[in-house]
């Protein structure tokens, strides 16, 4: 035995510390911000004014969602996971992290992988795949970073004092190893272009849902609550200066966990499109999943019971609280007779709120004020305020998710009642929409509240930094272990502990069961994906369309699925059936109706009604909370990357021929002249205003036919017309 003297490295967890707190607050901003335009859609036009149409959608409601969830997921909690991490992993192997210099790369990397995420973001560029919406050189660099981050655990683990490797580690082992296999299989796209960032998902309609969500539940699963169990189970016990509750509940959570998870992802898709085995599943396992859930859950509460000293612990407390209601909720939400009420509304809003806000983000809360009250050797600067913070967090979150709940029994409800005669009572869905704008308002005042409560946090945390003096390197002296003095009668689960490397290798074997069983039969079993003799490719203006769809983040608030229930056929039209999408790369079903389902919207108004209607919605739609969109009137379609969109599209199944694409362009100017054509007739002050345009620009004029809302148009008249033919 011998005293051995090292340091551990504070510098990188408190960059990453800093990151979380910018980032959260970013979030939160936007979150705010969005939440205030779903009952003030005219807020870009108090910014911009008459210049809105000039700035390209850059505050495009669709658009900043998209900041929102990825700045939330991967900047905020993405950080407070790296900062825990890298403060326990030191602390609880006894050793410093395996590479300074890959700390680094892995802190800068991800910052930079948020800002191009921001930067993208605002420029339309995204694959409208929920929370995986990065174009393909940021997945690169994503896998790049996640990889490095492994790769200093993985070292850190092998060069480690200590023999066993403690709970926190299997979940932050578990994170990673799925991580990347979610990442990476989800990703699998064909970029049009190496110089360009656009790109199509390999998976098609039925099976890019399936991988999409698979994707999709399990980033919840796997960013949003393995890590954050990692860190509960070592800053609980250490907070409250108790040993966590159970062991053994900790071993049968771990591993429940990761093998249930992985299957539920499908429960997303219920009364969809997707086959009804696949369903199914996700509907069984969803269902487990409480059991393994609520064990973490009671771990972390039974280790704190009695635990009142350290006002901090309130926060672990309703953190776990909010875990456990979202994991109950989750399950039930998957049964189908709840799904089918649920489905689409703003429960699905409060849902995913009650786990970011309370279990995400108050687990997050406690473990930056256990943190700098240990990295600043001092004690928090106001109680007052660390009271008053989570009085108002907690104050936000009901009046968040209160308001949601609401809102969807009155969204469900207005959208499935029938008169006497059989028609739908409230046949316009605008009225539904009109009706919640009440909740809309309560709901922005919680986002707010939330916000301020972090604000108070904000100040606590500087005031705190600024009386403490930081520890760089911190000193630690350990009496090293003997190799000799093992354990010989120790069980399975003891060994398996010392054999990091096995536990790897078995975490990737548990996580991977689910998912090659839901998707391999999904993609290679041609029966799964029946054709339909009558669907038909987009034409090259319906697709630039559709790309224009997904820059403007158009799914966020449309689905495109009719489920086989009466209401939505009567409102909407036949039932959506798999072989509608085998040509769709991507999937653009959705998973919320803040407007009317558009998966039968073509034909159903005129084109000039939808030339109004993205012009200024309340023209067409008195009422309507949709923004405004001039830019799509004014700008001209760039189109010079059709032929390799078309190439791309071919080389994934799309049976695009030769002619085809030597003659797309000629076939999107003849598409695009008619529908001018079409518009004039239907609206000739349309015509007028164009003709005014021409005198007004000069040279600078832009045919209507060449702009970009006649592609959108064309890609909105299209919907759902194959089936019609039938």
């Amino acid at each position: 035995m011998k005293i051995e003297k090292f340091y551990y490295d504070n510098k990188i967890v408190k960059a990453f510390l800093y990151a979380t707190i910018f980032w959260a607050f970013t979030g939160f901003l936007i979150g705010v911000i969005i939440s205030l335009m779903l009952f003030y859609p005219n807020l870009p036009e108090i910014i911009f004014g008459h210049s809105l149409k000039y700035y390209n959608g850059i505050m495009g409601f669709g658009r900043l969602r998209m900041i929102h969830t990825t700045t939330v997921i991967f900047a905020f909690i993405g950080n407070i996971i790296f900062t825990g991490s890298y403060y326990s992993l030191q602390r609880l192997l006894k050793s410093r992290m395996y590479s300074d210099l890959l700390s680094w790369i892995n802190f800068w990397g991800w910052q930079i992988f948020i800002m191009l995420s921001w930067i993208t973001f605002l420029f339309g560029i995204n694959t409208s795949k929920e929370y995986a919406e990065h174009e393909w050189p940021l997945d690169i660099i994503i896998c790049i970073v996640w990889i490095i981050y492994g790769i200093n655990i993985i070292g850190t683990i092998l060069k480690r004092r200590i023999k066993h490797i403690y709970v926190s580690i299997w979940f932050f082992i578990g994170t990673w190893v799925s991580v990347c296999i979610l990442h990476i299989f989800n990703n699998i796209e064909l970029p049009i272009s190496l110089l360009s960032f656009k790109s199509y998902s390999i998976y098609a309609g039925v099976q890019d849902a399936l991988v999409q969500w698979w994707y999709g539940h399990n980033a919840v699963a796997f960013i949003l609550t393995t890590p954050i169990l990692g860190l509960m189970y070592y800053f609980v016990p250490k907070a409250s200066e108790k040993p966590i509750f159970s062991y053994k509940l900790s071993i049968i959570h771990f591993w429940s966990l990761i093998f249930i998870y992985i299957w539920a992802g499908p429960h997303h898709l219920i009364y969809t499109a997707l086959p009804a085995w696949a369903q199914m599943l996700g509907t069984i396992f969803s269902i487990m999943l409480i059991a393994p859930s609520w064990g973490g859950m009671l771990n972390g509460l039974l280790t704190l019971r009695g635990s009142y000293k350290n006002p901090i612990l309130k926060f672990f407390v309703l953190s776990l609280t909010c875990y456990g209601i979202a994991t109950f909720e989750g399950p039930i939400l998957a049964t189908q007779k709840l799904n089918s009420i649920a489905h689409f509304t703003d429960w699905i809003v409060a849902h995913v709120h009650i786990g970011t806000l309370g279990w995400n983000g108050f687990m997050a809360f406690g473990v930056i004020y256990w943190l700098v009250e240990k990295l600043w050797n001092t004690k928090i600067y106001s109680k007052l305020y660390t009271n008053i913070h989570f009085f108002l967090g907690t104050l936000g979150i009901l009046l968040y998710v209160i308001p949601m709940y609401c809102s969807a029994i009155v969204q469900s409800k207005m959208w499935k009642e029938f008169n006497p005669d059989g028609t739908l009572l409230n046949k316009n869905f605008l009225d539904s929409v009109i009706t919640i704008i009440p909740f809309y308002k309560i709901r922005f005042i919680g986002g707010f509240l939330y916000m301020l409560g972090f604000l108070f946090m904000m100040f606590n945390i500087y005031k705190t930094i600024k009386k403490g003096v930081f520890i760089n390197d911190e000193t630690c002296e350990l009496i090293t272990f003997n190799d000799n003095n093992i354990n010989n009668n120790q069980n399975f689960h003891s060994w398996l502990e010392t054999k990091p490397i096995i536990f790897y290798l078995l975490t990737l074997i548990v996580v991977s069961i689910g998912g090659l069983v839901e998707i391999i039969p999904t993609i290679v079993i041609k029966s799964n994906i029946p054709t339909i003799s009558s669907v038909r490719p987009y034409s090259p203006l319906e697709l630039e369309g559709r790309d224009l769809y997904i820059r403007e983040g158009c799914n966020g608030c449309h689905s495109q699925i009719v489920r086989p229930f009466r209401d939505e056929v009567v409102r909407y039209g036949k039932y959506s059936k798999a072989g509608e999408f085998v040509y769709d790369h991507p999937f653009l079903w959705g998973s919320k109706r803040t407007g009317p389902d558009l998966a039968r919207e073509g034909g159903k108004n005129t084109s000039s009604w939808h030339f109004k209607h993205m012009f200024d919605p309340r023209s067409t739609s008195p009422g309507s909370i949709m923004p405004r969109y001039p830019w799509l009137i004014y700008r001209k379609l760039y189109n010079s990357n059709l032929l390799l969109k078309m190439n791309s599209l071919k080389k994934l199944g799309v049976p695009y021929s030769k002619r085809d694409i030597e003659n797309a362009y000629n076939y999107l100017d003849r598409q695009a002249y008619f529908l001018e054509q079409e518009i004039y007739k239907e609206s000739p002050e349309i015509k007028n205003q164009i003709d005014f345009q021409k005198q007004y620009y000069g040279d600078k004029f832009i045919s209507l036919k060449d702009r970009e809302i006649i592609a959108l148009i064309s890609y909105l008249q299209r919907l759902g017309k194959d089936i019609k033919k039938k």
